[in-house]
C-alpha cells in the first residue's frame, strides 16, 4: 500500500476519533445544562434515599415553581422531625415546633439540584459522556458519567429523566469505581398535581439564633484576609471570602470558598485558643471530607466534597501572603 495513502488514511481516522470525542463531550455537556435548568424549573414531589456505607436516610422533597420564584420543602422521614424550606436562597428549618431562619451558605447543594447553571468549564477538568439509558423510579433516564481527569476529586454518575431532565439518581464514585455515596428517588411525581398548600414564607419574627450562626449575620462580612492555598486542584476558583461570628468562638472565623463548578472546598481559619485539643484530625462522611490542623497559632479546617487526600493537600498548602 502506498505510504502517502496510509498517512492520509491514518490522519483521517485520527481526525474522526477527535471529532467523535468532541461530539461526545458536547452531548454530555448539553445534557448537564438541561439537568441544571430542570432542577429549578420543574415541579416535582417524591421520596428519595441517601446512602453511604451502612448509613441510610430517607427524605421527601417537594418543589414548586412560581412565576418569579421557586419553593422547596425537604422533610426527613427517619427519626426526629426535620423540615427545611428554601426560597430565593433563604433557608428555614423546623426547630422546637417552629420555623426559624438559618445560614443558607452552610448547606451543601441538595439532590436533585446538584449542578450549577454555568457548567461549561467542567469540560476542562472532567470527562463527560452519555453511557446508556435505564429506568429509575418508573421513569426513563439518560445516564451520564462525569469522570475527573485527576485523582483529587470524585466521579459522578447521573441518571436524568429523558423528558424533563430532572436528576432521579446520582452516585459519587472514587478512583476505583467504588460508590462513596448515593441519592435515588424511590417514589416520584413530576409535573401537575404537586401539593402547593404549604407554599408560604415564615414570619420574619421567626428568624432567631439557633446556635450555629445568628440569622442577622448569616452572610458574614466580605474580607480579603491575605490567606492563600497553593495546592488547590486545577479548576478550583475562589468564590468568596468572608469573616463570620460563630457561637462558642471568641474571635470571628474566616472562610474561603472555592469551586470547580461541580464540587466545593471551604477553608476555615481561626486563632488557636487551645479549646480544640491538638486540633489535628481527618473525618469523612460520604463524599465530604474534613481535615483540621493547628499551625502557627491558628486552627485550620478544610471541608471539601473531595477525597481525603485533597483536603489534606489543600490544608498543608495554606499560608499567609499579607493583605
Amino acid at each position: 500500500m502506498d505510504i502517502a495513502f496510509c498517512r492520509v488514511m491514518l490522519g483521517g481516522l485520527l481526525l474522526a476519533g477527535v471529532n467523535a470525542h468532541a461530539g461526545e463531550r458536547q452531548a454530555g455537556l448539553d445534557w448537564l445544562k438541561i439537568v441544571a435548568f430542570a432542577a429549578h424549573n420543574t415541579e416535582y414531589s417524591g421520596v428519595f434515599v441517601y446512602q453511604y456505607g451502612n448509613y441510610v436516610e430517607t427524605s421527601r422533597i417537594t418543589h414548586v415553581v412560581e412565576p418569579d420564584s421557586e419553593f422547596e420543602k425537604l422533610e426527613r422521614l427517619d427519626g426526629p422531625k426535620q423540615e427545611i424550606v428554601r426560597h430565593h436562597g433563604q433557608v428555614w428549618c423546623y426547630i422546637n415546633q417552629k420555623m426559624v431562619q438559618v445560614d443558607s451558605r452552610q448547606a451543601r447543594s441538595k439532590f436533585p439540584a446538584l449542578l450549577p447553571e454555568q457548567i461549561s468549564a467542567l469540560g476542562e477538568n472532567y470527562w463527560i459522556r452519555e453511557i446508556g439509558t435505564e429506568r429509575v423510579a418508573g421513569y426513563n433516564t439518560q445516564t451520564i458519567l462525569i469522570k475527573p481527569k485527576d485523582k483529587l476529586r470524585y466521579a459522578h454518575k447521573i441518571w436524568a429523566h429523558t423528558d424533563s431532565g430532572l436528576i432521579l439518581k446520582v452516585t459519587v464514585l472514587d478512583d476505583r469505581g467504588q460508590v462513596v455515596e448515593q441519592y435515588a428517588f424511590t417514589q416520584l411525581q413530576i409535573g401537575r398535581g404537586v401539593d402547593r398548600s404549604w407554599v408560604k414564607l415564615p414570619s420574619p419574627a421567626d428568624s432567631v439564633d439557633i446556635g450555629v450562626l445568628p440569622a442577622t449575620h448569616s452572610a458574614g462580612m466580605p474580607v480579603n484576609g491575605g490567606w492563600v492555598a497553593d495546592a488547590l486542584p486545577a479548576g478550583f476558583k475562589k468564590m468568596m471570602e468572608i469573616q463570620r461570628p460563630i457561637r462558642g468562638k471568641l474571635a470571628p472565623v474566616t472562610q474561603l470558598v472555592f469551586s470547580d463548578g461541580l464540587s466545593a472546598i471551604s477553608i476555615f481559619i481561626e486563632p488557636d485558643n487551645g479549646d480544640e485539643g491538638d486540633g489535628d484530625g481527618l473525618l469523612s462522611r460520604g463524599a465530604v471530607s474534613l481535615y483540621s490542623r493547628v499551625m502557627n497559632q491558628h486552627l485550620f479546617t478544610v471541608v471539601g466534597e473531595t477525597p481525603p487526600r485533597t483536603v489534606m493537600q489543600v490544608l498543608d498548602s495554606v499560608r499567609y501572603s499579607g493583605k
